[in-house]
């Protein structure tokens, strides 16, 4: 099942603009977000790795 997280226009926003508010409002809303906490957990590890240092993500260790 495709999640939206991955066509997600504010993720896309950050991935060009991370200062930007709305880049910023993405990076924050995602550290309570249930949708991203389904779509991040349903990544295998080496893709969790990948997101957490591109998004500088600390949960769901």
């Amino acid at each position: 099942m495709a999640h939206q997280c991955e066509n997600c226009k504010f993720r896309a926003n950050y991935d060009r603009k991370p200062n930007s508010l709305m880049g910023r409002f993405w990076r924050w809303h995602i550290n309570f977000c249930p949708g991203w906490k389904r779509y991040f957990t349903s990544l295998n590890d080496e893709q969790k790795d990948e997101m957490r240092k591109k998004y500088q993500f600390t949960k769901y260790l």
